[in-house]
């Protein structure tokens, strides 16, 4: 295990300094404000009641993964069979299992640089060798084939929208990115966490390209649920079967109550409603940072800022731990996310309500004056 290669996941260190000040106004993780509809606390409720503390079989409740299959006929046209779809401990156990069905010892996994940092983390925890392609507004922040050329990959993962920038693979690329993995027997992997929330475009799932694909999802974000630690994987028909023995060894099953809970998440009245309040959350940030600092591009999905702060420093993540000190005011610097310049970034989260995120920018703005 190449554990020395592992870094902290540094948001979660600034979750933990930010606790020491009582008027933290946080832009760092990204976890919703915003609760689940009230079905799935009733339903959450009711499973306690009725006693629902024993293991799931390990696939994960029927009856959930029939309505995640029904989802995907909805909003996407795609047919899935219930029996593909592996309810996992957050996305996390997803990405074990993908990671472990696709690469193995010394495999090397095609990652974009910025991406989110536990994906390499969980390659060097298991022995693969994380490849990094750089990407930036250039490029739209979408990995190209071109990028995959100069490689020799067992597998690919990608993320769209993508923290930490939250921008969309166009349909025309990811379904170019597919077809090039397939013909040169690279594995295809695509988290899609932040499906459902995307403002003005349309975002596609990889499964409208491939059936051989490995698409993960969870219901923390869209779904308003990061506690319930619950997450999908749907993978393609001839791995099932090898994902389900995974996911017996390593987790058993995913947690039970947080299934029985989700039954109930699929409310696409409510969930328009938390679309529509972080879309106007994202308006209301991307306009103020754009005036303070520098914007790459307006994110597409998602709730992140990807912020060019070099006006200020060349070391964002100095920057980030001055102003937590300074104003308590809690960012994500763009070290976590890769080595691509990211010492020139921060990532802002847009998961608070406006007022929360004006007393931030209100801070900001007068520290900048005086610094």
């Amino acid at each position: 295990m190449r554990y020395e290669n592992m870094n902290s996941f540094i948001v979660m260190d600034i979750v933990r300094e930010a606790q020491k000040y009582e008027d933290t106004i946080h832009f760092e993780i990204g976890q919703p404000d915003l609760t689940p509809n009230e079905k799935v606390k009733e339903a959450l409720k009711k499973a306690i009641d009725e006693n629902k503390f024993s293991y799931t079989e390990s696939l994960g409740l029927f009856e959930l993964r029939e309505k995640i299959a029904k989802h995907y006929k909805k909003e996407y046209g795609v047919n899935i069979d219930e029996s593909q779809i592996l309810l996992t401990p957050g996305t996390s156990g997803a990405f074990l299992i993908a990671y472990t069905l696709t690469l193995k010892h010394n495999g090397k996994l095609g990652l974009s640089d910025p991406s989110y940092p536990c994906y390499k983390n969980f390659a060097n925890m298991l022995d693969i060798e994380p490849i990094f392609m750089n990407i930036n507004k250039d490029c739209d922040y979408e990995l190209k084939v071109e990028h995959l050329k100069k490689h020799k990959l067992d597998a690919l993962q990608i993320s769209s929208p993508s923290n930490p920038t939250g921008n969309i693979y166009s349909n025309e690329n990811l379904k170019e990115l597919i077809n090039y993995c397939e013909e040169n027997k690279i594995h295809f992997i695509s988290d899609e966490l932040y499906h459902g929330l995307i403002y003005e475009k349309e975002a596609a799932t990889a499964l409208e390209f491939s059936e051989n694909v490995f698409v993960i999802n969870g219901f923390s974000k869209y779904y308003c649920m990061p506690g319930l630690r619950l997450g999908w994987i749907v993978v393609p028909k001839n791995l099932v079967r090898e994902a389900e023995i995974i996911a017996q060894n390593i987790f058993i099953s995913a947690p039970t109550l947080s299934q029985y809970a989700a039954l109930e998440a699929f409310d696409y009245e409510y969930l328009e409603e938390i679309k529509n309040k972080f879309k106007a959350r994202r308006d209301y940030l991307y306009t103020e940072l754009n005036e303070i600092f520098s914007v790459d591009a307006k994110p597409d999905g998602a709730f992140y800022l990807w912020v060019d702060v070099s006006k200020y420093t060349d070391d964002s993540f100095s920057f980030a731990k001055e102003l937590l000190e300074n104003i308590h005011i809690a960012t994500t610097p763009g070290k976590d996310f890769g080595k691509n310049e990211t010492n020139k970034y921060l990532r802002f989260a847009y998961t608070r309500d406006i007022e929360h995120m004006k007393e931030g920018i209100n801070r900001l703005k007068e520290y900048l004056k005086s610094r």
